[in-house]
């Protein structure tokens, strides 16, 4: 009988151990095909970095190569034919208006001046011995002593006379005139910058050194350098910006540390058609002399921003066949292809002119292979990914050329313009 029930129990705790196994079996495989089926789920949603666009900065600078001019500028001539008899300002001398630069001799105009006070003397008596004799001849008018025609010819030869001395007394002037620019002077208070002549040097009426050359050579030049003014040509996509109240940073060459303010003054009224740029005026208080004429200088102008710009790295463009676009995060974690416009290059982030919004979430870093309306998962941008928020300065080089800043005057030739803000970050972008 207890075997019968040993068996029995036997049995039973068998099925009962089978039954365990298979109802394991079922369940371990169940759980098996949902979690393959739960991972194939989430290889099929792609997780994406999502970040939101930077607003822009307020403020917006660009930097351009400068030229220094004078405030006003004079290249001095002589106006008389001579020898230098001295000179009495050299280079870097500071001038008040009239002060004699140098004096030319000038034997020959001396002696044709003197002659010509002489003529005059001449004149003169003869003019005083006809006006006495038509007075003579007037006061017989009317007797038998004398003819009318003949009171006539006195009146006439005394006028006449009369003219001589008017002609002699004007010869006289003129010669007094151009004994007067014997002494060279100064046209205005400034700085000597340049002298041409040396004592014993012979210069023609029209301001040559004949010993050297037939083309007419300044003697002195004299900058007025108590205000400078500063041409910049700037390219014409700016051209919205030149305006009263824009304002700008001096580099000085050899001293990048100090900076010098500058102020607008005036723009051309047009674009140069070899470069494409405005010349552009700014104006900086000199009273230092800290710059000097013909110097070169860096110009940082800082303006305002365009309020709509956003900032964005540049690996969250998309290039194709709708043109630069981003991926949108929208509603259900679902993707939006948009249409984005692009400004300046920033180096490894770009500005965007419209087409997103501050409270929109984009992917960072978009493959070929997301589509619209393609369903994923965002996730914590890693560091780094975050646009920063930075005022950027572009830098335009005009090469071997200098500012057109004669008005009716050519630059020497077309310019390249090339905007060097940042280094491209190619190997994030997709083409």
């Amino acid at each position: 009988m207890i075997s019968r029930r040993s068996g029995i129990l036997v049995i039973v705790g068998g099925l009962v151990v089978a039954g365990g196994l298979a109802s394991y079996g079922i369940w371990s495989r169940a759980t098996s095909v949902s979690d393959l089926q739960k991972r194939a789920d989430d290889a099929a949603i792609p997780k994406v970095q999502a970040i939101s666009p930077k607003a822009g900065p307020a403020e917006q600078s660009l930097k351009l190569p400068g030229q220094v001019n004078a405030w006003n500028e004079a290249e001095v001539y002589a106006q008389v034919s001579g020898y230098v008899e001295y000179w009495n300002k050299d280079y870097g001398a500071h001038v008040n208006a009239g002060d004699v630069l140098a004096t030319i001799a000038t034997p020959e105009l001396d002696t044709q001046y003197e002659a010509s006070k002489a003529k005059l003397n001449v004149a003169q008596a003869q003019y005083n011995i006809a006006a006495i004799t038509s007075k003579r001849y007037d006061a017989l008018k009317g007797s038998d002593g004398v003819s009318v025609q003949q009171i006539d010819d006195r009146n006439a030869t005394a006028e006449a006379a009369k003219a001589q001395v008017n002609a002699a007394q004007q010869d006289v002037e003129n010669y007094a005139a151009k004994v007067a620019f014997k002494a060279i002077k100064a046209p205005f208070a400034g700085i000597v910058t340049a002298r041409h002549v040396n004592v014993g040097d012979f210069i023609g009426a029209n301001g040559a050194d004949v010993t050297q050359q037939s083309t007419p050579q300044p003697l002195f030049t004299v900058d007025d350098v108590h205000d400078v003014r500063i041409f910049v040509s700037v390219p014409q996509t700016y051209g919205s910006v030149l305006k009263p109240g824009l304002t700008a940073k001096l580099y000085l060459p050899g001293n990048a540390a100090k900076t010098v303010p500058a102020k607008f003054l005036t723009m051309a009224g047009g674009v140069s058609a070899a470069t494409r740029t405005i010349v552009t005026e700014f104006v900086v208080d000199n009273s230092k002399e800290e710059l000097l004429p013909g110097a070169y200088v860096s110009v940082q102008m800082t303006f305002p921003s365009n309020p709509d710009i956003m900032i964005v790295p540049a690996q969250a463009l998309l290039f194709g066949a709708g043109g630069t676009q981003v991926a949108v995060i929208g509603a259900g974690n679902k993707v939006h292809m948009q249409k984005v416009t692009v400004g300046e290059t920033l180096g490894l982030t770009v500005q965007l002119i419209s087409g997103l919004s501050l409270t929109d979430k984009i992917v960072a870093s978009p493959s070929l292979g997301l589509l619209e309306g393609q369903q994923v998962e965002p996730v914590t941008p890693a560091a780094g990914s975050q646009p920063a928020s930075q005022t950027p300065v572009a830098s335009v080089t005009t090469p071997d050329t200098k500012p057109d800043t004669k008005p009716g005057t050519a630059t020497g030739g077309p310019e390249t313009l090339a905007a060097s803000s940042g280094a491209q970050s190619g190997s994030n972008r997709h083409e």
